[in-house]
């Protein structure tokens, strides 16, 4: 056998006779190829055709042109009778086959592996089963040469003229691919398949088992181009032309009809009866256009440096519309081309795009580096691509199989455990912003502003608002991730209620209004935060109260100073005729009025401090006295006490204080100062005691010392109301009192000690 170069319309040769090359499947094909259509060159019967340069040079044909460029890449022409070497086929077929495709060479090598996997691991077999001394020939057949030429001239007759039991006549494979009609292309292919398998079975390639490689190997690149075809389309489906369904129709039945051709492996090992695997191929080219359609989120951001942070929320916003819109378009267009033909595509691209968006989000979480943007990586996860409505109100939007979640547990709780690291740091910085507020507010002198009567600061609705919302977004990502929040938010604000304090009471802005504002401010907080974070926030309410009963006690300090010296004058001769109570009454009237500006509950707690403070100092001045009133003097200082603790009480209740029980103690007092019967300042002293239970023996003397009764009787009293002041100590000792605390907090001096001493 003379030695020739074959083209088969391929762009390389292989040094095989010519008789025996196939015509119709010609390769390479793709939909744009012309090759698929260039006329096949007339097989020749001697060796390769020498050069002749002094030929003149006549126009080449597109066909001609391939087949020079294709002449000028085969190797050198191999003696007669020699075969090519497995290692040149499998160049050649992959070189070809990668144009066939018409895509990346490494997108369907899979395929390529396997049909050259398969025929090179025929040829072994046909090699090593042949005998010694005739490597072309199988034993045990006697089949000859001619019945060899005369099979192998019908195969390249029927592969020329392209007839098939389901083709259209005079149509090739390769336009039938162009053509998209692939399940006309399939069947021919399966006519020559099995054709070419059962002239195998006969022995008719024993003397030449490459004519069998070489019309194989066609067939399994047309199969490869069909696959190749299949993937093209898929890789268009999502693209801005439209659904095409009558090819989306076409790639199902031809999936679904290899599947019935090949159902499992070939007992024998043969290659040419082995599935193709187009389902997975199919299923891996959606899952490659998915992860396509993903990665065009975010490209037409501009390029910046290296280390620059990226827009995440409006990455993942621009992720959100391109998934949900080419999901949407799955259900309403692909999915029914595919279920029309029998074939099942929801799940398939609702996974694919799953695992691209899993994919990315991953990518997110690496590059994201403030707490917002891992706050938004988790919102979005959890929230919107998470939500049950995020495709719409379609029919298909719970999928058949449960779908993973984006990130791990592990890594979850990883990106949330960062997210909280980085809130802390967020958190004190957000408190540290609302003070440097407040700091500039006194540095202004500014008024804090009334709302509704009462002095407002925005201290207590910038923490409200930042613990709720805080809570709420936390909320609505975990359980877990809220409870954290609010921990790392009590604890700022726990330490942030000193720091407040200390920077305001050494401010020179603290003025009665002010302070009026603070008080409503930790109030408000007290109230809002425990009512609605018990859980959280129930440690902070002592150190709210705290700081609260600071700021009321600076308040009444200022009271305290403008009236403790009024309180000298009374209980002396002066204050037996004067009106000396009325200028203390109405500085405490004028103070009320700031009260007005306080919440309500403060206003009245402040409001009974100080009527406590007002009998508490009206009393000590009464057991401290700086002279002692005797026969006329004394009757006229009780009726005195008498007239001005009623004013006092008038005075209170006007201003709407409730403290009603502080209202017997200068009563008491007066009554036993001006008592003529004796015998009553028992029952007066049991009054006393029991209305007071705070009151201890050394008071009861002081008060028996503004009459000056003498020792027995004094003794006969203390006798009397012994069991009556344990009891009061039992009482005060429990805190049975409910905090009501008058004579406790009056000191007696050391001159009154001594009377006591001397009585």
């Amino acid at each position: 056998m003379g030695s020739h170069g074959v083209s088969v319309s391929a762009p390389h040769d292989w040094s095989l006779p010519h008789h025996h090359r196939p015509s119709c499947l010609s390769f390479p094909f793709t939909p744009s190829c012309a090759d698929s259509e260039m006329p096949l060159p007339q097989t020749e019967a001697s060796g390769p055709e020498p050069h002749r340069p002094q030929e003149p040079v006549e126009p080449h044909t597109p066909a001609q042109g391939a087949r020079r460029a294709s002449s000028e890449d085969a190797p050198r022409a191999r003696p007669e009778g020699s075969r090519p070497g497995p290692g040149t086929l499998r160049r050649a077929f992959s070189r070809v086959s990668q144009r066939a495709s018409g895509q990346d060479p490494r997108g369907d090598t899979g395929l390529l592996r396997l049909s050259g996997r398969f025929l090179f691991r025929s040829l072994r077999r046909t090699s090593d089963n042949g005998p010694a001394g005739d490597q072309t020939s199988e034993p045990g057949l006697a089949c000859g040469r001619k019945g060899s030429s005369k099979a192998k001239e019908g195969v390249g007759q029927r592969s020329s003229t392209g007839t098939g039991p389901e083709e259209a006549e005079g149509t090739s494979v390769a336009d039938l691919i162009s053509k998209r009609q692939l399940l006309a292309a399939f069947e021919h292919l399966r006519h020559l398949e099995t054709g070419l398998v059962a002239e195998k079975a006969s022995c008719t390639f024993q003397q030449d088992p490459t004519d069998f490689a070489r019309r194989a190997m066609d067939v399994c690149l047309h199969y490869d181009g069909l696959t190749a075809e299949i993937g093209a389309i898929v890789c268009e489906t999502l693209g801005p032309d439209g659904v095409d369904a009558a090819a989306l129709a076409e790639v199902a039945r031809v999936v679904l009809a290899e599947e019935e051709a090949h159902p499992e492996p070939p007992a024998d090992g043969d290659f040419l009866r082995t599935p193709r695997g187009w389902r997975l191929h199919w299923e891996n080219a959606v899952r490659r256009s998915a992860e396509e359609r993903v990665r065009q989120a975010g490209a037409g951001e501009a390029p910046g440096a290296a280390d620059a942070t990226p827009d995440v929320a409006r990455l993942l916003a621009e992720l959100s519309g391109l998934v949900r819109s080419d999901l949407q378009k799955v259900q309403r267009e692909v999915h029914p081309a595919y279920a029309a033909a029998g074939f099942q595509a929801w799940q398939t691209y609702l996974s694919a795009f799953h695992g691209a968006v899993a994919q990315r989000f991953q990518e997110l979480t690496h590059v994201a580096r403030s707490y917002k943007q891992l706050y938004v990586l988790l919102d979005w996860a959890t929230n919107v691509y998470g939500s049950p409505d995020f495709l719409g109100s379609q029919d298909q939007t719970v999928p058949s199989e449960p779908l993973p979640p984006l990130l791990a547990p592990d890594a979850w709780a990883q990106l949330e455990d960062a997210c909280t690291s980085l809130l802390e740091t967020e958190i004190a910085s957000c408190f540290s912003r609302i003070l440097q507020l407040e700091q500039d507010r006194w540095a202004a002198a500014e008024a804090p502003d009334v709302l509704q009567g009462i002095y407002r600061t925005t201290l207590s609705s910038d923490v409200c608002m930042l613990v709720a919302e805080h809570a709420k977004a936390a909320g609505a990502i975990s359980t877990k991730l809220e409870a954290t929040t609010l921990g790392i938010c009590a604890r700022a604000l726990g330490l942030f209620l000193p720091r407040f304090k200390k920077a305001f009471l050494e401010s020179g802005a603290v003025s009665e209004p002010n302070l009026c504002a603070s008080i409503n401010a930790f109030e408000e907080l007290r109230t809002h935060l425990l009512a609605k974070f018990p859980e959280s926030f129930g440690e902070l309410e002592k150190p709210l109260v705290a700081a609260t009963c600071a700021f009321q006690k600076q308040l009444l300090q200022g009271l305290q100073g403008d009236v403790q010296p009024l309180f000298r004058v009374l209980c002396t001769k002066a204050w037996l005729t004067q009106d000396l109570l009325k200028p203390l009454m109405d500085k405490v009237v004028a103070f009320s009025r700031l009260l007005e500006h306080m919440a309500p509950p403060l206003a009245q707690e402040t409001l009974q401090e100080v009527h406590r403070y007002v009998v508490r100092e009206y009393l000590a001045q009464v057991l401290r006295p700086h002279q002692r009133f005797r026969g006329e003097d004394r009757l006229s200082g009780s009726k005195k006490m008498r007239l001005e603790a009623q004013a006092i009480t008038n005075t209170f209740q006007g201003l709407g204080s409730e403290a009603t029980w502080l209202g017997q103690a200068i009563l008491c007092v007066a009554d036993i100062m001006g008592e003529t019967h004796k015998d009553d300042i028992r029952r007066h002293l049991e009054t006393l005691i029991r209305s007071y239970p705070d009151i201890r023996r050394d008071h009861v003397l002081a008060i028996l010392a503004l009459r000056r009764l003498g020792h027995r009787r004094n003794q006969h009293f203390l006798r009397h109301t012994q069991a009556l002041l344990r009891a009061a100590a039992k009482a005060g000792g429990s805190g049975a009192t409910g905090g009501r605390v008058l004579f406790e907090e009056i000191e007696l001096s050391t001159s009154v000690g001594m009377v006591i001493t001397c009585i």
